[in-house]
């Protein structure tokens, strides 16, 4: 019998995670920083791609940060918002 506790990020029984640290990247001079090409490869991000910055604060500081493609943050937008437009059209 496995008695293991489960942590939230462990993968379920599909290999789904919540989260992972996929690199460590350093900031340059210029406050430029390089999205290594593996994790490019894994997210499918293409030159000229559009990507949103979303932050999260606690006590007044940005505490985390994560990178959404423009394309899927607008369908997400889409999802949201365009049933209760639609409802308020029925109206």
């Amino acid at each position: 019998m496995n008695t293991k506790k489960k942590n939230k990020c462990d993968p379920d029984d599909q290999g789904n995670c919540c989260c992972n640290i996929e690199a460590v990247m350093t900031v340059d001079d210029r406050g430029q920083m390089v999205l290594p090409k593996e994790v490019r490869a894994k997210a499918d991000i293409k030159p000229g791609d559009k990507l949103a910055l979303v932050t999260w604060e606690e006590n007044g500081q940005i505490c985390c940060m994560t990178l959404i493609k423009a394309d899927q943050l607008s369908n997400m937008v889409k999802g949201v918002l365009g049933p209760i437009m639609r409802s308020l059209n029925e109206t």
